[in-house]
């Protein structure tokens, strides 16, 4: 718990001091985020902004996880794998807005091109789990255990490639990412100490730290934007703690605004393919929002308050099954 702790006050701070001389760099090469026509018309405005802050985000990360880890003397393969995970993702997404700001638009690698990527991550960390883990192909919903078998790799990389898209779609406000995935890797750290998984437990807190760091120069109105450098990797980190911790289930919880997120381009898609109509104003569902005369920052205060109280849920909900009550 100490240590948890430690990494994510060390991660905030470092990500706070990386961001100033990282945001000066970004607006002296120019380097700033294309807006789709398509957005709301108030994005207009963001246009020029900084992006891929996740550099230095997770720059954060990587630095306070190792720091922390050898302090306590858990610098594991399993900690090793994680973290390359997280740098790969990082790279695809670096590569994405690399694209996007040389193009001078919005339209980075093809959809086929990324999902290509986090698949192939994805597989890293869910190779090494079925290898390693007898138990690794049961999927458990508090008593109920249900042995995938076969099917369970699958499984696993749909969980990491779709938490990876989720909390991309979700970084579309100034601060909304960053808000809503705070409690939810404080969720992460709290069950995962609580399952003795040390390694992932410091690694999430970590992330929360840099993101509550990120925050300073996130919020409403935005110094930088994480970019796809930091949402494809957060998210797939997401993710791969959840398999590596086997609490895949409680994701669904954790991550519950990233989901509603996705679900919302879900319905719209396809109500609008099947019936010509549209079921929300405009997705993902923040923007709705946007559009039905919400500010931005209500939103990610609601948003943040949402996914706080999802995040809670879920680790009470993991008590509960411990205690066998469920």
């Amino acid at each position: 718990m100490i240590m948890a702790a430690v990494a994510f006050l060390l991660s905030m701070v470092l990500c706070m001091l990386f961001g100033v001389p990282y945001i000066d760099l970004l607006k002296k090469k120019m380097i700033g985020q294309y807006i789709k026509d398509v957005a709301p018309e108030n994005h207009a405005k963001k246009q020029g902004t900084p992006t891929t802050g996740g550099v230095f985000i997770i720059a954060a990360i990587i630095i306070s996880s190792v720091v922390a880890l050898l302090l306590a003397q858990k610098m594991t393969t399993l900690a090793l794998l994680t973290l390359l995970t997280l740098f790969f993702y990082t790279l695809a997404g670096f590569q994405d807005d690399y694209i996007k700001i040389k193009g001078k638009g919005n339209d980075g690698l093809s959809a086929r091109g990324k999902l290509f990527r986090q698949i192939a991550i994805g597989l890293l960390p869910t190779l090494y789990l079925v290898m390693t883990n007898p138990d690794a192909c049961i999927f458990s919903i508090g008593n109920l255990d249900i042995d995938l078998k076969w099917f369970y790799p699958f499984f696993a990389v749909f969980i990491i490639t779709g938490a990876s898209n989720a909390y991309n779609l979700t970084d579309g406000l100034d601060g909304l990412a960053a808000g809503t995935g705070v409690p939810a890797f404080v969720a992460c750290s709290v069950i995962s100490l609580a399952l003795g998984e040390i390694e992932l437990a410091v690694i999430s807190a970590t992330v929360a730290g840099a993101l509550l760091g990120f925050l300073k120069f996130n919020k409403p109105k935005a110094e930088v934007f994480m970019g796809d450098t930091g949402s494809l990797a957060i998210g797939g980190l997401l993710g791969t703690i959840a398999v590596l911790g086997k609490f895949e289930f409680l994701l669904i919880f954790i991550g519950g605004v990233f989901v509603m997120e996705t679900l919302s381009v879900i319905i719209q898609v396809t109500s609008f393919k099947t019936t010509g109509k549209r079921v929300f104003k405009m997705s993902p569902i923040h923007h709705h929002f946007e559009l039905c005369g919400w500010n931005e920052k209500k939103i990610v205060t609601v948003f943040s308050i949402v996914s706080f109280l999802l995040s809670a849920g879920a680790v009470v909900l993991f008590e509960l099954f411990k205690r066998g009550v469920l």
